[in-house]
Parts: C-alpha cells; structure tokens; sequence
C-alpha cells in the first residue's frame, strides 16, 4: 500500500531544515573532506578504510543501517533504510575516495584542510581534494535524507546506499562485490551524482554516456632494425605502413571508414537537435580554453552533436623507430600505435573492434604482419528519458532551479553505470550539481556552495516525487 504523499507544506519543512543546517553540513562535509582518501596510492590505504568507516557512521548516524564491506581493495559501505511504504526503491551510489592532490606547490592551502573562499565568478566555494569529485556531491544527496528523516521520521522511498573507495583508480572490486551482492542492491533505479549541470544556473540529466574500445596495434616488416641507406627504397618501412592505415581511417569529411562502424547508429531526433542548437554553448570558448578555433570531426555535424550522439576513433599514440635526441637514419622493424573509439547506443566494442581487423587485413601490404593487445571495452548506455522516474526528475529540478533540466548527452564514459546495467538490469538517473571550472582532478579543486546547498535541496525534491510514483508506472 503506497504511502500518502506528503503535502506541499511537509515537503517544505524539510526545505526549511536544510537552510536552517547549512553550516551544520559544510561542518560535516568538512570532515569528510579532511580525511585524506586517496585510491591509487598505497600509502593512503588507512585513510580509505578512515573515510569508509567515517561514511557508514554518517549513515547510522541520520537512521541507515549500515557497515564496511572488505574487499580486496579498498572497503565499500553499504547502508539500507526501508519502510516508505513506496513501492518504489532507489539505489545511491557514490565514491569516497579521491585523487592525489599533486602538485602540491599549485595548491593555495593545504588539499586536505578544506575551508571557504571566494571566487570572483562563482561567489563562495569550498576548496579541497574531493570538494567536487565526489564528496561534495555525495553529502548533497545524504544532507537530503538526513533533513527529510530528522523532519518526518521516514524517507519517502526506500533507499540504498553504496558507497566505493576505488572509483579514480578503474574500480577494480567493483565486478566481484556486484556479484556477490548485487541482488541486495537491486533497485528500480540508481541515482548517480558524479555528473555536472549545464551551468550555473541551469540543472541537467545526463541521459546517454558513451561507451569504449581499445587497441593496440603493431605492425612489423623486417625481422630487425635495418640502415636506411642500405635498405631505403626496397625495404618496407612499418611506420609509413602505420600512418597510411591511420590516415586511410577518415575520409576527407571526418567519418570513419572502418566497415560496418555506423551500424545501427540513430541520428537524434528533432526535438532533441532543436533542444541542443538552443543551448548557449559557445564553441569559441570551448576551444579556445584549449588552444584551438576550428571545430574538426564529422562535416555538418556541431560540436554538441559530435560529443553527445556521435561515434568517434582516435589515435592516442603512435611510436616506433628511434625517438631520441640527434639523428638515427634507422627503417625500424615494427611500428605500434593506441587506439580508441568512443561508441554511442547500439554499438558493440567487439564489433567495433572486429571491424577493425577487417579494416587492416584488407590493406595490410606484402611483408608485413599485424598483432594486437590490449584489446575491450564497454557498451554506451541510453536511458529513456519519457518514464516517470526521468519526468520526476525533470520536475524536482525544474522546481528547484526555476527554469526547466537540461537532457544532456555526455562525451565520456563512467563505467559502472554500464555495470549496474548488464549486471543488475538497473537503469541509472545522472544527476550532479558539479561545473565545468570545478578543477576536478588539478590543484585548488572547488565545489560552489550553491551547488552544495541547492544540491541537497534538489535531491529533497526529488526524493518527494520519486515517492508519489505508484508501482504500475515506474518504468
């Protein structure tokens, strides 16, 4: 049986709590950010374990039940509360540890003494490692359900909560611990806040993330390295060999010419073009901040288009020869080049890969052979933006932010998004409050306050839609 929805004025009292706690959370958020959580470093190992341990008490702290999962890396929290009445159930996911916060001379204070400044454009910030990714975003989402909790005594769905300690680091437990628990973290939906906004001011949900291929390519001619002066000229020389294959792979407009690579490619539909061409995104600036003028990549098609809806391959590395100072006049005996393809919905890395073979097999010349390593991959991942999860979401942002959510496609991928799709059939809403000059990853990283702040209060909202959502109509 649903529980009743709570009444504007319910919904407004948890508003009213979370403004009333402000400095109570930059206090929380404060400690969680001082501990120094670093994954890919050994040497923080301790301050992991801290941080997970530091979250799980955050959570029995506001009426989670919740502990520590070891793992074979770092540990993982997982924490539960049940009892909405909802039919609904929503899976939080998030990650505690951070980046190394090197350089060090680059930072203005310490990167683990978190503290408030101002910012000429943004107005107050929080500056610290993990202020962005992704500390701050996970306390916006448990600042919600502590607010909602502490007003009324229940949250209006149930929730878990799984937080990881290896997300910068390639999540390497992650495939096992989903394995062995994944039908405890089964929801009907995962909410994701490690995305950004559009600006701002303007809310976004990221409705399409792009997935991955990779190879390595060798291509080897003499059975050694040979004097040009003696073999120049009859001798096959692997990097010419090399640069013509990567060459031959666009044509003169930017398409790929790998067989079979736009298989089951959709073109975005109207409505969504017209959205996107109405954005104030300004290509000047987005190349420009890069050292560039001119977009590239496929004719006709504009810069949004290419990075949210478009397939692309990419030469991420070429080498072979001699590369060191002076001169050598060397043909080298093979030649190797990094290679990968960002993929959109409907395409499959080993299709893309094997496509890939056909492509070099077919112009491969005489006396050479080809090899390659370090070969896999992940699917795209699209989400339905018409169901009434999205809709909810659409309309807690749209009533936070007072001007309507963005869908917005995004470039990179984020893994275990796909993850929770192929391993737990789980869909995933992105939602994130983070910004473009955030500084992820670099020195002096930020998190604005008003992120922060009407972070939690989206996710307040969010989580009172999400509760009127009865259980024939949450696909």
């Amino acid at each position: 049986m649903n529980q009743p929805r709570t009444s504007q004025t319910d919904l407004a009292r948890v508003l009213d709590r979370l403004a009333t706690e402000r400095q109570g959370a930059l206090d929380r958020l404060f400690q969680f950010l001082a501990i120094p959580s670093v994954s890919t470093d050994p040497a923080y190992h301790p301050a992991c374990a801290a941080a997970a341990e530091w979250c799980a008490n955050a959570l029995r702290e506001i009426g989670f039940q919740a502990r520590v999962e070891k793992t074979a890396g770092k540990p993982m929290v997982v924490g539960h509360w049940h009892g909405s009445g909802s039919p609904l159930r929503v899976l939080f996911y998030g990650h505690y540890d951070v980046q190394p916060p090197d350089p060090l001379q680059e930072w203005t204070a310490p990167p683990f003494a978190p503290r408030l400044a101002e910012d000429p454009h943004a107005g107050e910030v929080i500056v610290a490692r993990g202020a962005s990714d992704d500390k701050g975003q996970v306390m916006t989402f448990l600042e919600a359900c502590r607010s909602w909790l502490a007003v009324h005594g229940r949250l209006p769905v149930d929730v878990t909560v799984l937080l990881e300690g290896e997300e910068e680091s390639g999540s390497p437990s992650l495939p096992s611990f989903l394995d062995s628990y994944g039908e405890e973290l089964k929801a009907d939906i995962c909410l994701v806040c490690d995305t950004g906004q559009l600006d701002a001011d303007t809310p976004a949900i990221t409705a399409f993330l792009r997935g991955l291929a990779f190879s390595e390519i060798t291509v080897t001619g003499p059975s050694r390295d040979l004097h040009s002066g003696i073999y120049g000229g009859p001798a096959r020389n692997p990097i010419r060999v090399l640069a013509n294959l990567l060459a031959d792979m666009h044509d003169a407009s930017g398409r790929v010419t790998l067989p079979g690579f736009y298989e089951g490619v959709v073109t975005p539909h109207l409505a969504q073009l017209a959205q996107w061409g109405a954005l104030d995104f300004d290509v000047a600036a987005f190349l420009g901040a890069v050292g560039l003028t001119t977009p590239a990549g496929e004719e006709g098609m504009s810069v949004i288009e290419q990075l949210w809806s478009r397939p692309t391959a990419e030469i991420n590395g070429i080498f072979g020869g001699y590369t060191g100072p002076g001169t050598k006049t060397v043909i080298p005996s093979h030649a190797t080049a990094k290679l990968s393809f960002r993929l959109v919905p409907n395409q499959q890395p080993a299709q893309i890969l094997d496509g890939l073979h056909r492509f070099i097999a077919e112009r491969l010349p005489a006396d050479c052979t080809v090899t390659y390593a370090g070969e896999g991959g992940s699917p795209a991942v699209g989400f339905d933006t018409s169901a009434p999860i999205f809709q909810a979401a659409a309309s807690a942002l749209e009533q936070e932010w007072g001007k309507p959510a963005v869908i917005i496609g995004c470039g990179a991928s984020i893994p275990i998004v796909e993850s929770f799709r192929s391993r737990l059939a789980m869909d995933s809403l992105l939602i994130g409050f983070a910004l473009d000059d955030d500084r992820i990853h670099a020195p002096n990283e930020k998190y604005n306050v008003k992120s922060f702040t009407k972070g939690a209060r989206s996710w307040a909202r969010l989580l009172d839609e999400l509760g009127a959502i009865d259980g024939n109509r949450k696909a």
